[in-house]
């Protein structure tokens, strides 16, 4: 098989390539995918989450080695593997990160990456329910609207955030993107509105795309320099599909590095060890993995909230049915309804600590009178780590790569982040100790009464901190010598060869990846074709 493009994952930046690539006619793509079809109700439904998160349904399934500075525990990494991606089991929170991280992207020398450069980008894929402006797109193809959770918390948290003297703002991604905010979700008419939904679906019915499912990339094929293919398995077969223009990598800041390294290209003594010929020595090749790391500070509520009744399995199996029959009922929202990007220290230039907010307790699940256990509701804050200094790797245990990559993030390795979290669990007391939430707040649960110094919050977040599912940067576009891929995404080394996800990213932003990896797809399909960018955004 030969096409113009072959793009290795179906995920948000597969997706979005893939419809871009493919609105001119005169263009071939192939678009391959390990996973399968995103036809599981449970995808569609936006509390089907819980389940598709607790029984690792859609996932690969990786999980970090024992970290030591989280008292050796293995951390789950949630990646998706069907079509649409991390966007088809994520929890469809949308925050597009702060001006100042985009700056600081150009200020490493990668032009055309500033805010004011991807600002249009942004608007080019937004939605949003109350239309565009200055700072937000109204036509694009991803639905965005704020939450519809009904409960009365949401409100005394904005309540408790003014008497504590944070700001409140009324767009997180419009002109002011410090303070608490009303959550956005990617949710259209009661649906988890999924990359694969803005942007596969109308384009698989054009006769120059075309969609493989169950298709594991073995390795890309380089030829003199050249890439010119990707060899892939399906159905117990070893296939090869030819580019004309360009192979594109799309993987994820997992599978990405792990590709990279199957196929030759990486850090030359690991691939050797592994029995991997070298095509390019290329060091910082799964190098660089860096994720927000959170703790979680959570207290009795004073009287149940209205979703813990919506959770009965009863009533959670009707509700089910219902929002994806008619779209409508208690499963098309999520218990949050507010978030927060907050600055621990006034004199620095942009939030450090971002505050995502559930209703529910730790661990809550289904239940039924006299058959499973209840439990007690709650109220919950999540403080995340937004630039964490501590700096992790992907590399491989073997070179075959449908074995599992070895993930080591090294969470809370530097002392700055130790300091960081420590301060974000003291914000999220303050906060929480307001008197607008003196109604619901019960006795503190976590970190507990008997946590108060430093070292027991130290502790404290040593046994509890757990991911917010946003790794990235294993293969970090960059000018100097440790860069895997250059401002335009091409890899350093081999032409014809692009990566385009979130291991691209050189550092984190503060917000939620699927936003900025679809601003990355989008800003990329108009590099590859050789079409002008939009005029720099004057917001």
């Amino acid at each position: 098989m030969a096409f113009d493009y072959v793009v290795i994952g179906a995920g948000s930046a597969g997706c979005v390539l893939a419809n871009r690539l493919t609105e001119d006619s005169a263009n071939t793509v192939l678009l391959l995918e390990a996973g399968g079809r995103d036809i599981n109700p449970l995808i569609h439904v936006p509390l089907g989450v819980g389940k598709l998160w607790s029984s690792r349904l859609h996932d690969w399934g990786y999980d970090t080695e024992p970290e030591p500075q989280l008292d050796g525990r293995r951390i789950e990494v949630m990646r998706g593997r069907v079509i649409g991606g991390s966007s088809s089991i994520n929890a469809m929170g949308y925050a597009r990160g702060h001006r100042e991280d985009y700056d600081r992207w150009a200020g490493y020398g990668l032009d055309g990456w500033s805010y004011r450069d991807v600002l249009p980008y942004f608007k080019r894929l937004e939605a949003w329910e109350r239309g565009g402006d200055a700072y937000r797109g109204g036509d694009g193809p991803l639905a965005i609207e704020e939450s519809r959770s009904a409960d009365p918390i949401w409100d005394a948290w904005l309540e408790a955030a003014r008497t504590s003297g944070q700001p409140v703002t009324d767009d997180l991604n419009g002109a002011e993107q410090i303070g608490f905010a009303r959550l956005q979700n990617t949710i259209k008419n009661g649906h988890r509105w999924t990359i694969a939904r803005a942007y596969l679906d109308g384009a698989r019915q054009r006769d120059n795309l075309k969609v493989v499912t169950g298709a594991l990339a073995r390795r890309i094929i380089v030829e003199q320099g050249c890439a010119t293919g990707v060899e892939y398995a399906k159905g117990g077969k070893t296939l090869i599909a030819r580019a004309d223009k360009e192979v594109i990598l799309a993987g994820g800041a997992i599978n990405s590095p792990q590709l990279l390294m199957c196929s030759g290209i990486g850090p030359a003594d690991h691939l050797r060890a592994q029995g991997i010929e070298v095509v390019v020595d290329s060091a910082g090749v799964g190098q660089n993995l860096q994720d927000h790391i959170s703790s979680v500070v959570w207290y009795r509520r004073r009287a149940p909230g209205p979703f813990r009744g919506h959770l009965r399995w009863d009533r959670l199996l009707f509700s089910m049915a219902r929002a994806y029959l008619t779209r409508s009922g208690p499963a098309t929202t999520l218990p949050a309804g507010v978030i927060a990007f907050l600055k621990t220290r006034p004199e620095l230039n942009a939030a450090d600590i971002h505050f995502l907010f559930r209703s529910l307790p730790p661990g809550a699940a289904p239940w039924f009178p006299g058959i499973t256990k209840s439990w007690e509701d709650a109220i919950m804050v999540r403080p995340v780590l937004l630039h964490p200094e501590s700096r992790g790797e992907v590399s491989l245990t073997s070179s075959d790569p449908a074995a599992p990559p070895r993930i080591v993030q090294n969470f809370l390795s530097a002392d700055a982040d130790i300091r960081g979290l420590r301060d974000g669990v003291k914000l999220a007391r303050e906060v929480a100790g307001q008197a607008p939430l003196d109604p619901y707040r019960g006795d503190e649960m976590g970190p507990g009464p008997g946590v108060e110094t430093d070292a027991e919050i130290d502790a404290y977040n040593r046994r509890v901190s757990q991911t917010a599912h946003h790794p990235c940067g294993t293969c970090a576009m960059g000018t100097g010598p440790e860069a895997v891929v250059d401002g335009a995404l091409k890899l350093r080394g081999v032409e014809r060869l692009r990566v385009i996800d979130a291991s691209v990213i050189p550092d984190l932003v503060a917000g939620a990846l699927n936003a900025v990896v679809v601003m990355i797809a989008e800003k990329a399909s108009d590099m590859i074709l050789n079409r002008p960018p939009p005029p720099a955004a004057e917001a």
